[in-house]
């Protein structure tokens, strides 16, 4: 059960937001499995100077436009897993609406199953 958090800048169509949305959504089904009905996800917008990146860190090139996507799920992805995902993401973003893979960036945040209720106040992963 991946919580996906996506903040972008403020000026971005509905358009334009449903499709980053649309697009982490498929990589995460196509790169790590998850069910196509798993979908819980947050889209924050921000005002201009409320994002902040580098806009050289480790050698990309980044503009203003960076969107930042954070994405918490459980443990156990492999290494392949995780590139296969970031590659899925950049390719899928790039694609539509046309976010530069530069300006993508992916942190995940693993937690174990027990740390997950989806309602009812019931920790449904728990064994």
């Amino acid at each position: 059960m991946p919580f996906v958090r996506i903040d972008i800048l403020q000026g971005r169509s509905s358009e334009q937001l449903h499709a980053i949305s649309d697009g982490v959504h498929r990589a995460m089904v196509e790169a790590i499995g998850v069910p196509a009905l798993d979908r819980f996800q947050v889209l924050e917008e921000h005002a201009p100077g409320r994002l902040i990146s580098d806009p050289e860190y480790l050698g990309v090139r980044r503009s203003a436009d960076a969107v930042f996507i954070q994405i918490t799920l459980n443990t156990g992805r492999t290494l392949d897993q995780k590139r296969a995902l970031y590659a899925a993401i950049a390719r899928n973003l790039t694609a539509s609406p046309g976010v530069r893979t530069e300006d993508i960036l992916v942190n995940l945040v693993e937690v174990v199953k027990e740390n997950w209720s989806f309602g009812n106040g019931v920790a449904q992963y728990a064994s």
